[in-house]
């Protein structure tokens, strides 16, 4: 598509349990080799953001967020927990929300713990986590917020926790606080993350379509419906659908081609036109319903993945998946 558009007292090192303050983002990886190390370090971050006043966001995963919730209860207006087991199976869907906190406390510096990445994750999931990782860099530059990722240094593949260091200015591991040597660069997402999807499986349906999306809709409700998929979840696919379709005629000369494939778990849906998406952040903004992205910002929250490739010589190719069960 065409351009669519830490110190405990807050001052001191982040390995201390505070982490420094600026004016704008400090963004770390956080890499933990056990239990007792992750909740030791993140409940001192978060208490000291807690002591000085600076509102705080805890969205990690499993029973780990139970842990936490334990250590530094709910008893403070400014500490909030984020479910990102369920909000980040998308992790498009992750700025938004941080954004929605960071402006609800203007005024205020930020303290967030954000898990995006844990073992279990789907490759298709730890490279999309990973796209979000760098775009957090370019999402939140000048905002004043403090933001940790951990990291299971023992449980994630030596690749992934590698790839932390190219998408975080600094990281954090054995209480000591680094520069990351590799780090990338504001919002350039590794190069990993932006290879070519695999070719849809032969199996695959696949219609072209120009001026019509009557056909794209038809064919992912009885898809949907020969799977005996949630009705719901089938309307929300459609949905996603026909926005991603829609997109093409309203942004591009020619049309698109539109496939739908299933797997034991999911079923998935691609589109693939000749536009191309220069915004970056495109579905991760609000926007009205009128704006450039509103399309795309619909899709991730409808969707329990979104995969995008996008060049201005290739087109775009936009991968929609969908869990056959809300598990």
């Amino acid at each position: 598509m065409p351009p669519h558009g830490p110190a405990p007292a807050g001052h001191g090192a982040p390995g201390s349990g505070g982490a420094e303050v600026s004016e704008g983002l400090s963004h770390l990886a956080y890499f933990y080799d056990d239990q007792r190390d992750y909740l030791s370090y993140l409940s001192a971050f978060a208490l000291a953001g807690l002591r000085n006043a600076e509102p705080v966001l805890v969205a990690v995963p499993g029973r780990k967020a139970a842990l936490l919730r334990e250590r530094l209860g709910a008893g403070s207006q400014l500490l909030r927990y984020g479910a990102i087991a369920e909000t980040g199976r998308n992790p498009a869907r992750l700025i938004p929300e941080l954004r929605a906190f960071i402006d609800e406390h203007r005024g205020r510096r930020v303290r967030c713990v954000s898990e995006a990445i844990w073992p279990g994750r789907s490759p298709p999931e730890l490279c999309e986590a990973t796209r979000h990782e760098a775009l957090m860099n370019l999402a939140f530059a000048a905002s004043p917020a403090t933001i940790v990722c951990p990291y299971d240094a023992g449980g994630l593949a030596p690749s992934v926790v590698g790839g932390a260091e190219r998408t975080h200015p600094g990281f954090l591991r054995n209480g000591r606080t680094q520069p990351a040597g590799g780090y990338a660069g504001r919002g350039v997402v590794p190069a990993e993350c932006e290879r070519p999807l695999p070719a849809a499986p032969a199996h695959a349906q696949v219609i072209a379509y120009e001026t019509s999306l009557r056909q794209v809709r038809d064919l992912v409700a009885s898809h949907g419906a020969a799977l005996r998929m949630a009705g719901e979840r089938i309307t929300n696919l459609v949905i996603a659908a026909g926005e991603i379709t829609a997109n093409t005629l309203r942004h591009t000369g020619a049309g698109g081609t539109f496939w739908v494939w299933h797997t034991g778990e999911e079923i998935i849906c691609q589109v693939q036109d000749q536009g191309w998406i220069a915004d970056p952040l495109a579905g991760r903004r609000r926007r009205s319903p009128e704006g450039s992205g509103h399309g795309l910002w619909v899709v991730n929250q409808v969707c329990d993945l979104v995969e995008i490739r996008t060049s201005q010589v290739a087109g775009t190719i936009i991968r929609l998946h969908m869990r056959r069960e809300d598990n």
